[in-house]
């Protein structure tokens, strides 16, 4: 049994026409023991930027709280707003810093840039190798499950209602699975 499974919890992110959605299971347990229903794994780090974070409850505050101190340093230094890449480079740095005592977390990074408003999903494993794709990415426990299903429900150039709906749908179909 994965460490990833103690507290479990799916996250998951899709990509719109000038929009993204994301989504998370609220669920805290280890398989068929839920402990709680409402823990929140989603969480605003900038004004369009999200930050999902799956697996060891203890770890995602700790990995949490650095991201949110080194934001607020590197927009102190930078005298401009952060945009959802270099989150999403600052998130990976941090993971890959740990490698050898790793954080039991995979983390999602969603947002729109501030600028010109273009889209930005990725996920990371627990080293901080970044997939950025283009339609949809899902991390956590059912991450085998929510990627078959999004297959089915991402279509190109959605609008945020369309991909409000495609997220919730793909997050009921895949989380019954897990």
């Amino acid at each position: 049994m994965s460490i990833m499974s103690y507290n479990g919890g799916t996250v998951i992110a899709m990509a719109g026409k000038e929009c993204v959605c994301v989504g998370s299971d609220l669920r805290i347990g280890e398989q068929m023991t839920t402990i709680a229903t409402n823990q929140k794994k989603i969480y605003k780090v900038a004004d369009k930027i999200y930050l999902g974070l799956g697996g060891f409850h203890s770890d995602t505050q700790t990995v949490l709280n650095t991201v949110q101190f080194r934001k607020s340093l590197y927009e102190l230094r930078e005298n401009r707003k952060i945009k959802p890449k270099v989150v999403a480079t600052m998130v990976s740095n941090l993971l890959y810093q740990h490698r050898f005592g790793p954080y039991f977390t995979e983390p999602l990074v969603a947002g729109l840039d501030p600028i010109t408003n273009e889209p930005y999903i990725c996920g990371m494993d627990t080293i901080g190798c970044i997939a950025a794709p283009r339609d949809f990415v899902a991390v956590g426990t059912g991450q085998e499950y929510l990627l078959g299903v999004c297959e089915g429900f991402w279509r190109e150039n959605m609008g945020p209602d369309e991909l409000f709906e495609a997220t919730s749908q793909a997050l009921l179909s895949g989380l019954e699975r897990d």
